[in-house]
């Protein structure tokens, strides 16, 4: 598969608090064909600082794979449809990997 058929993509991280949510916004977000694949890993427990303490809680993660240029849609999408008051949304570039699934990244996502 020729490189230049690939588009930028990327890797995000936004946590939420149960299966439930994780499910509904995963949908969403493919749905609107605002990522190719969601990622749902169980059993994580985030410690951090949040209104001068530290917390605990047990949480899901969702991997979403993406492009780049998806990156501004996808966040106003999980600021909107996330009841955390700050959701995380992290992106991380990917530099390489799979031909045939960066193209697949591609062409299962809207153009920005």
């Amino acid at each position: 598969m020729a490189a230049s058929t690939i588009v930028p993509s990327i890797v995000v991280y936004v946590t939420v608090p149960n299966r439930e949510a994780g499910k509904k916004l995963a949908e969403s977000i493919i749905n609107e064909k605002l990522a190719a694949c969601v990622n749902i890993v169980p059993g994580i427990q985030s410690v951090y600082w949040w209104e001068g303490k530290v917390q605990s809680d047990s949480e899901e993660l969702l991997i979403i794979k993406t492009r780049e240029s998806l990156l501004n849609p996808l966040t106003e999408h999980v600021k909107a449809n996330h009841e955390y008051e700050v959701p995380e949304v992290i992106a991380l570039p990917i530099n390489g990997g799979n031909d045939e699934y960066l193209e697949w990244i591609k062409n299962s996502t809207r153009d920005s």
